[in-house]
C-alpha cells in the first residue's frame, strides 16, 4: 500500500483523517483511556462508584490462547487491584452479533486469567462495557446492564462475578446521573460541560498533535487497507473461477441440448460426452419437450 493510495482512501472516505478523530473513534478512545487519570474517572462515572486505583490500562491488548484460536484485540483492558477487571469497547456500528461478542470477550478474558495460572475459583469479577453511538435495543435507554439471574425468580442472582453494560449515547430516557449524561453527550459530539469532559476534550486535542500517534494510526490503517486489497484480490479470483465454471456448465448444457434435439444419441452417451450427470441430461430433455 503506497502513500498515494493511503491519501486516496482518505479522500474517498474509506478511512478517516487522523486530525478528524474524536473520542468516539476507537483509536482515539484507546489513546485517551491509556492514561489512568482519564480511565479511572471514566469507570467511576459509568459505574457510579469510587475506585482506589487502576493498574495501567492495556490498550488494544491481544488475547490469543491458541495458535489456531481467533484472537481478540481489546480497546481498553484494566484491573482495579480489587478483584475486578474491566474491558471497555467503543462501538460505532450496530451489528446483530454484539451480545455474543460480549460473551466471547468475557469468556476469553476469564480463560486468559486461568491460562496465567489462576484457578477458576480465584477468577476476578469481570465487567464488559460497550460504549455505543447508537441504541442497540431501540428502547431509548442510556444504560443497559445484564447479570445472570434465575429466570423463575428474578431476585435470585447467580453471583458468578460477570456483568455486561451497554451504554447508548443516543438515549432519551432520564435513567442516568447528570455526570454520565454529560459524558455520553460529549462522546456523541456535544460540547464538554463539566471539568471531566473538558479534560477529555483537551486530551483529544493534544493527541491530535502527537506525531507518534499519527504515525501509529497511519500504520494501522495501511495494514487495514492491505487486508481490504487482499480480500478484493481473493474475491476477484473466486469470481473469475465461478464465472469460468458457469461458462463451462452453460457450454455443456448447450451441447447436450443439441444432442438431445438430434434424437439419435442415447441419454447415457450424452451424459458421458458432455460431463453432465444423467439426471441433468434428463432434466434438459424434459425442458426441451415442454417448449
Amino acid at each position: 500500500m503506497t502513500q498515494n493510495n493511503f491519501n486516496n482512501s482518505i479522500e474517498t472516505g474509506i478511512i478517516k483523517k487522523y486530525e478528524d478523530l474524536t473520542i468516539s473513534d476507537d483509536f482515539m478512545f484507546g489513546i485517551i483511556m491509556r492514561q489512568a487519570k482519564y480511565c479511572k474517572p471514566f469507570l467511576e462515572t459509568v459505574l457510579d462508584i469510587k475506585i482506589k486505583h487502576i493498574e495501567y490500562p492495556k490498550v488494544q491488548e491481544v488475547i490469543n490462547l491458541d495458535v489456531k484460536a481467533k484472537s481478540i484485540r481489546l480497546d481498553v483492558y484494566v484491573d482495579d487491584g480489587e478483584n475486578t477487571v474491566y474491558n471497555i469497547e467503543m462501538q460505532n456500528i450496530s451489528k446483530p452479533d454484539q451480545p455474543k461478542r460480549m460473551r466471547y470477550y468475557q469468556d476469553l478474558i476469564d480463560l486468559d486469567l486461568i491460562d496465567k495460572g489462576q484457578s477458576y475459583k480465584e477468577l476476578k469479577n469481570n465487567i464488559i462495557i460497550f460504549v455505543c453511538t447508537f441504541d442497540p435495543f431501540k428502547l431509548g435507554r442510556h444504560y443497559y446492564s445484564f447479570e445472570n439471574i434465575c429466570v423463575e425468580d428474578h431476585g435470585l442472582r447467580l453471583n458468578d462475578g460477570t456483568k455486561k453494560i451497554i451504554l447508548n449515547t443516543k438515549g432519551i430516557i432520564d435513567d442516568i446521573t447528570i455526570n454520565l449524561k454529560t459524558l455520553l453527550d460529549f462522546i456523541d459530539g456535544s460540547a464538554p460541560l463539566d471539568s471531566f469532559t473538558r479534560e477529555l476534550s483537551d486530551a483529544v486535542e493534544d493527541a491530535r498533535h502527537s506525531k507518534k500517534w499519527r504515525v501509529q494510526y497511519m500504520n494501522l490503517q495501511l495494514a487495514y487497507l492491505d487486508k481490504l486489497d487482499e480480500g478484493k484480490e481473493i474475491g476477484e479470483k473466486i469470481g473469475k473461477e465461478i464465472g469460468e465454471k458457469i461458462g463451462r456448465e452453460n457450454t455443456q448444457k448447450e451441447n447436450a441440448k443439441r444432442m438431445i434435439a438430434a434424437k439419435k444419441i442415447p441419454l447415457e452417451d450424452i451424459s458421458f460426452y458432455t460431463g453432465l450427470s444423467l439426471t441433468e441430461v434428463e432434466t434438459l430433455k424434459k425442458e426441451l419437450s415442454a417448449q
